[in-house]
């Protein structure tokens, strides 16, 4: 059975375990599509990254990305992990941007010095969400709509929904009815308020995925929901958001608008490192 380097790194903080986990699988040319998601299955991670070599001279390598029960086309957080374990492999390290090819297309990645940043994908979605579909959300969450201070489409592959309350303390107080919610990928969004909430960071983010689960810290979601705040004046152009304090972890994502780039930042350690039997 073939062996495969392999390593476990947590995404979006300095602290191991507590930032949002991705399984890399590397060298995996030789695995079939069913082998994959197999093995995705089996980590049963929100998503597991397996490397291969880029099929495009612009890229520096390539990447699918498994959920348990399907391949994505892109996804924040095993974009930065990837590269955090494509990095480790390379004998000496590359100059200029990392340029990830997945399923979206091609990707750039930034190092700013030991974070890494990816370019936010253009919104393929964006815009006022249907009236009738808000209001089942709206339901779900146990929201009242005088609570709800605007809501958008921010999709960018996964079809996030934005929904955007006053506060931090609103973001967190929310306990969702996942029944209710089936189907709808939902991300809510709070200002921080510095006297009760420190300073480290300017909104509070969760996520409510589709498959009935709160994801930890979710790259994708901040990218599409840093497009919309921005584009709207409600947030800086440079900012920090924090995410899964609800679940115990210390997410932190970094957002920061270069020129018409908007950029999504975070640290990554490896957690585990190894070999894999496949």
């Amino acid at each position: 059975m073939p062996t495969f380097p392999f390593q476990q790194v947590d995404v979006f903080s300095r602290q191991p375990m507590r930032g949002n986990p991705l399984a890399v699988v590397v060298g995996a040319d030789g695995l079939s599509d069913a082998q994959m998601q197999s093995f995705a299955n089996w980590t049963n991670l929100s998503e597991t990254a397996f490397l291969l070599k880029p099929t495009d001279p612009k890229a520096s390598y390539r990447v699918r990305i498994f959920t348990p029960s399907q391949e994505l086309p892109f996804a924040g957080h095993p974009t930065l992990g990837s590269a955090h374990v494509w990095l480790s492999q390379q004998k000496m390290s590359p100059s200029g941007d990392i340029v990830q090819e997945c399923g979206a297309g091609l990707v750039r990645i930034r190092r700013d010095g030991d974070r890494l940043a990816f370019a936010a994908p253009p919104l393929t979605r964006s815009g006022p969400v249907d009236p009738a579909l808000m209001e089942r959300i709206a339901k779900a969450l146990s929201l009242s709509a005088s609570l709800i201070e605007d809501a958008n489409w921010c999709e960018n592959g996964p079809d996030w929904i934005g929904v955007r309350l006053p506060s931090r303390a609103d973001v967190i107080a929310v306990k969702p009815d996942y029944a209710a919610l089936a189907g709808a990928r939902v991300g809510l969004v709070g200002r921080f308020d510095p006297a009760l909430d420190g300073d480290d960071a300017a909104f509070e983010v969760r996520a409510f995925t589709r498959n009935g689960y709160e994801d930890p810290v979710t790259g994708s979601l901040n990218a599409g929901l840093a497009q919309w705040l921005i584009g709207t004046g409600v947030a800086p152009e440079s900012y920090v958001a924090s995410q899964g304090t609800v679940l115990g972890r210390a997410g932190r994502v970094h957002v920061d608008k270069v020129g018409d780039d908007i950029w999504i930042g975070g640290d990554v350690v490896t957690c585990i490192k190894g070999t894999v039997e496949l």
